[in-house]
């Protein structure tokens, strides 16, 4: 066995480990806290799975039956919804920041123009207010609407520890740190540590590109003008460069991250990082970066290791909280601060 099989090899095992060790959808143990551990961990902020067993038992109902009607009229929203996600945990941990609509706000920077879902959450919300008044955070909303789309569009379960707030604060300048799919892994990896995740966190959500689209706005620089050569990015495979010129002719058309399967919640994503067919840059460098390129060959060929390991990786996002629980608030509307702020 050469170096590089012993390596794939190695990160099964580990992948192996790690999943059955782990919060995943086929062995979950539920606890009172979250059993994450890291400097920003939901086990240091009083997270637990029974948070709203009194206050709003019918909590979960009310979520799933409002992501199921929404995606039967939308399936594509799954993917923003898990987006929008990402993107309020990634600024100031999970605390609804990305959705507060003010002037100066992350929902108002450059970098969250293409988020989707809003009028999800503040559906779902009307909607528990009516049943649990001023109960239940925005935050916790985002965060178990992420793991139902995940479900509804085919991929794992996993229970959602409960007891966020939301924050105060949202700052369009923050939103900029989030990654946009231009970076280098160093890069990536460097982010997702000062998150509390690691490598393995990295190339498993970035496998949540197995559905979803990008605009072609955001990879155009890849098809005529790499890093200014003029010419294409060398990375991508020819006849996938061609198909991505017709259909990327427009910055403001969309084209789906995983060109084989786009509606499918499968390991199709790191098949096609194998034939050089990952549409944004940050994917198709998990390729050839030897921290990543291991973990990537050993998910493309255990597609039930990948679906126990987004369980894991989902729930240690969610569980990102950057200030102490009685800094937030339960917001009345998810689009602003409760007027006592003030």
């Amino acid at each position: 066995m050469n170096g590089g099989a012993a390596f794939v090899a190695i990160s099964l095992v580990v992948l192996h480990l790690v999943s059955d060790s782990s919060a995943n959808s086929h062995g979950y143990q539920p606890q009172k806290t979250s059993s994450v551990k890291n400097p920003k961990s939901a086990a240091n902020d009083g997270l637990s799975f029974d948070y709203y067993q009194e206050s709003c038992p019918g909590l979960e109902g009310i979520i799933h039956k409002s992501v199921n009607e929404w995606l039967k009229r939308d399936p594509t929203l799954a993917a923003s919804l898990i987006r929008l996600h990402f993107h309020d945990c990634s600024v100031r941990g999970c605390d609804a920041s990305i959705l507060l609509d003010h002037k100066g706000s992350e929902r108002r920077a450059n970098a969250s123009k293409t988020l989707r879902g809003f009028e999800v959450i503040n559906d779902i919300k009307e909607a528990v207010e009516k049943k649990c008044p001023r109960k239940v955070s925005c935050a916790d909303i985002l965060t178990a609407v992420a793991r139902d789309a995940t479900v509804e569009v085919g991929g794992p379960f996993w229970m959602v520890p409960y007891g966020r707030k939301d924050g105060r604060v949202s700052l369009s300048k923050e939103a900029e740190m989030v990654p946009m799919g231009r970076e280098k892994v160093t890069q990536l990896v460097e982010f997702f540590q000062s998150k509390g995740m690691n490598v393995l966190d990295l190339v498993v959500l970035s496998g949540m590109h197995t559905i979803g689209r990008s605009s072609c706005g955001a990879l155009q620089y890849r098809l005529y003008n790499f890093q200014g050569t003029g010419k294409p990015d060398p990375s991508i495979d020819q006849k996938y460069l061609n198909f991505l010129r017709r259909k990327c002719r427009w910055a403001s058309e969309n084209v789906d991250l995983d060109a084989k399967t786009p509606n499918t919640f499968d390991v199709q994503y790191y098949k096609n990082l194998e034939r050089k067919m990952g549409l944004l840059s940050t994917d198709q460098m998990l390729y050839n970066d030897s921290r990543t390129f291991p973990l990537v060959a050993a998910l493309a060929s255990q597609p039930s290791v990948f679906l126990d390991q987004v369980a894991v990786s989902m729930v240690k996002l969610g569980n990102i909280l950057d200030f102490p629980g009685q800094d937030g608030e339960i917001r009345a509307n998810c689009n602003s601060v409760n007027p006592s702020y003030y």
